[in-house]
Formats: C-alpha cells, structure tokens, sequence
C-alpha cells in the first residue's frame, strides 16, 4: 500500500510563477534548474507524459556569463532550408543581438524532443532587462 496518490490530473495541480535573477549566473546550470521547474520534476507527484510544471520568468539574460571563452568559441548553427543555406553565429553575436534566446536555446534544448516540450516552452519568459511585463503576481525568488 503506497501512503502518497501518484494518480494525479493534470487539472488537479495548481501552478507556481517563479522569478529568476540571471545575473553573473552560469548558463548551464541555471537552464537545467529552469527545465526542472518547467516540467515539473521537482513537485512530489511529477509524470513525465503531462505538462505538470510552473512557470517561470527569467530576468537580465544580458548579464549571464558563459565560462571560459564560449563567447568566441561557441557556435549555434542554423539552417534556411535551402542548398547551402547553413547559417553560424557565436554566442558573443547572438548575446548582443538577442540576449534572451541564449537561455531560450539551452532550456529547449534540455527538455525532450517531443510535442510536449513545445507545449513546456511556453511557460518560460526572458526578459533582456531587469523589467518584466507580468505585474504584481506572486512569485518565488529562486535561489541558484
């Protein structure tokens, strides 16, 4: 006889907003604790087949630091879709072009490849600056 009901819905939970300051905080290690929170493996009653995670707003993504010199080194790679299409830019470029999809691109790509993470992705914002357009809600600071 198990003490705890893992039968959970996921119109049973109740979700949590959680703010998160990305200030001089390491690229890695703060997308692995956002796509916890994100899917939810850190609630006592987590399932991996549905969407039971919180929300979660990231501020000054202009401020996070990578380690080493991944600003010159590091490399993402797109593709147009067309022959020789393929298209690069250092994480250095895509900071000072778009400071937030750095820590878009490395939650997405900490989460499964599946519909279920394009459903997941859309309860995480980044904002550049210190500002965030969500209000008065409630939030939990998260300490990294």
């Amino acid at each position: 006889m198990t003490l705890f009901n893992h039968n959970i819905k996921p119109n049973q939970i109740t979700r949590s907003w959680y703010l998160v300051d990305a200030s001089d905080k390491v690229l890695g290690r703060i997308a692995t604790r956002i796509a916890d929170i994100l899917r939810g493996k850190h609630q006592p009653y987590f399932s991996p087949q549905w969407d039971m995670g919180d929300y979660v707003i990231v501020t000054n993504a202009v401020k996070v630091k990578l380690t080493s010199n991944k600003d010159d080194t590091k490399i993402y790679y797109r593709h147009t879709g067309y022959p020789g299409g393929i298209r690069s830019e250092t994480a250095g470029e895509l900071r000072a072009r778009k400071p937030e999809e750095l820590i878009i691109r490395a939650v997405r790509r900490m989460l499964p490849k599946n519909r279920l993470s394009r459903q997941i992705i859309k309860k995480l914002f980044v904002y550049a600056g210190e500002t965030h357009p969500h209000g008065k809600r409630k939030f939990e600071k998260l300490n990294l």
